[in-house]
C-alpha cells in the first residue's frame, strides 16, 4: 500500500510529545512490513532546525516532507503550525496515496489533507490521540476550530481510531457513528528494552544513594500532567519518610520555571531532581532505578510511559483520570483519585512495602503480550485494506 501519514511533529523532535512517537512507529513498523510510507509534518517551533525543509528526505526509510512553519512565535502560543508549503505538495501527490492516517484534528495540516482528501476521495483515519473533546487548555479556540472546520473534519473520515472505550465514547459525544469507531491501542516497540541497564546507573549518574527511594516522572512539562499535585504530595510526604527524592524527566519550558518555583518556595530543591530529557538509553536508566512511576495527569488518554515503566519492572501510581486506569488497577500498579492526601497516602504506603506484591510482578508479562507493535500494526493495517475499493487482500496476506 501507498500510505500518507500526517502529523504536527516526527522524528527527531520527541520533546513534542507521545503523537510523534506514534507516529514513527506506526510508520517505521509499516515501512518493514513492504508498505510505501510518506509523512506529510512540520519543521517545529524551533528556527534552525538542520533538516531540509518542504522537500523530500528519507528517514529510516520512511519519505518524510517537514514543511517549514511560517509566524513561530504566533503559532506556538496557539498551539498551531503553518506549514504554508503543504498544499503545493497536496496538489500533485495526493491522488498517488492508497489511504491517509492524520494524527489530531486540530491543525492546519488536517485540514489541507481533509480538503484535497475528500475532492479527490482518497479514504483517510483519523486518530485524535485523545484530543477529540475541546477540553482543558484554550477551550474558546478549540471550540471555534471545530466550528469552522473540526466536525467535518471528524465526519468526513472513513474511519476513527480510538485508543480505549473511554475516547470512544467522546467520539460519539462529537457526533460520531459507532460503526465508524476503532479501538486499536498504541503500541510498545519490545526491541527497545531485550538488553535492559544494570541497576545503579542513573543513581550514579545523579549522586543519589542507594538507601534513598526514587520517585520517577516522565514526560511533558505541561500543566495537564499533574506534575503540580506530585511536587505538593512530595512536600507531605518528606515530613513523613526519610531517603526519598523526586525526579522529574522531561523538556524544560515556560511551565517548568513555575514548577521550579514551587520547588523552592517548599524547600525541596536538595529532595528534587529536573533532568531535563532523556531519550534511549538514559530513559531506561531512570525507569530501571525508580521505585515508583508516577503519573498524576488532569487528564490522560493513553500515556505510554507507563507500560515503558512496567517493561522495565518499575511499578505504576495513575489517576482515576487516565484512561487506562481499568488496565492499571492491581494489576501495574495503583490508581488513585486527582488528590494531594491520596497520592501521598498511597506513596507512604507502597514505598514502605518490604515486597512488591506478586501481581506486580507480572506487569512486564502483561504489556508484552497485549501491546507489542508487532500485533498493533496488523490491527493499523487490517483497517487500511478494509478502506481500499476492489482491493485483492491476498497481496498483502504475506507481509
Amino acid at each position: 500500500m501507498r500510505i500518507l501519514q500526517v502529523s504536527n511533529f516526527f522524528k527527531p523532535l520527541w520533546e513534542t510529545g507521545g503523537v510523534t512517537k506514534v507516529n514513527y512507529e506506526i510508520s517505521k513498523n509499516l515501512v518493514q512490513r513492504g508498505h510505501e510510507v510518506t509523512v506529510y509534518t512540520t519543521d517545529g517551533y524551533k528556527p534552525n532546525f538542520g533538516i531540509q525543509t518542504n522537500q523530500p528526505v528519507d528517514v529510516d526509510g520512511i519519505k518524510v516532507y517537514y514543511f517549514k512553519n511560517l509566524f513561530r512565535n504566533i503559532i506556538k502560543k496557539a498551539n498551531l503550525t503553518a506549514p504554508y508549503y503543504l498544499p503545493f505538495v497536496l496538489r500533485k501527490e495526493i491522488r498517488n496515496f492508497d489511504v491517509i492516517h492524520i494524527h489530531e484534528h486540530r491543525s492546519l495540516l488536517a485540514v489541507c489533507v481533509h480538503y484535497y482528501a475528500k475532492k479527490y476521495r482518497v479514504p483517510y483515519v483519523l486518530q485524535s490521540h485523545g484530543s477529540v473533546l475541546p477540553h482543558f487548555q484554550k477551550q474558546g479556540l478549540k471550540k471555534l476550530f471545530d466550528f469552522l472546520f473540526g466536525y467535518q473534519i471528524l465526519q468526513d473520515a472513513s474511519k476513527l481510531i480510538a485508543l480505549t472505550e473511554t475516547e470512544a465514547k467522546q467520539y460519539m459525544h462529537m457526533g460520531i457513528d459507532e460503526s465508524k469507531i476503532c479501538i486499536i491501542p498504541n503500541g510498545i516497540d519490545l526491541k527497545e528494552y531485550e538488553n535492559l541497564p544494570e541497576k545503579g546507573e542513573f543513581r550514579k549518574k545523579y549522586s543519589i544513594k542507594d538507601n534513598e527511594k526514587i520517585i520517577l516522572f516522565l514526560g511533558r512539562i505541561n500543566k495537564i500532567k499533574g506534575i503540580d499535585l506530585l511536587i505538593d504530595s512530595f512536600s507531605q510526604l518528606r515530613d513523613e519518610l526519610n531517603n526519598v527524592k523526586l525526579i522529574i524527566v522531561g523538556p524544560k519550558n515556560d511551565y517548568f520555571s513555575i514548577l521550579n518555583k514551587k520547588v523552592k518556595g517548599l524547600n525541596l530543591v536538595d529532595l528534587v531532581l529536573f533532568t531535563g530529557p532523556l531519550y534511549g538509553r538514559e530513559k531506561l536508566t531512570a525507569y530501571v532505578d525508580a521505585d515508583v512511576y508516577v503519573l498524576p495527569s488532569r487528564y490522560e488518554t493513553f500515556p505510554n510511559t507507563v507500560f515503558e515503566s512496567c517493561i522495565c519492572g518499575t511499578p505504576v501510581i495513575i489517576t482515576d483520570r487516565c484512561g487506562i486506569s481499568s488496565i492499571v488497577d492491581d494489576k501495574l500498579g495503583y490508581t488513585i483519585k486527582f488528590d494531594e492526601d491520596e497520592l501521598k497516602n498511597i506513596l507512604y504506603k507502597f514505598l514502605n512495602i518490604a515486597v512488591i506484591p506478586e501481581n506486580f510482578n507480572n506487569c512486564a508479562q502483561l504489556v508484552e503480550k497485549n501491546f507489542d507493535w508487532l500485533i498493533i500494526i496488523k490491527q493499523i493495517e487490517d483497517l487500511y485494506i478494509s478502506l481500499i475499493p476492489n482491493v485483492n487482500i491476498s497481496e498483502f496476506s504475506s507481509l
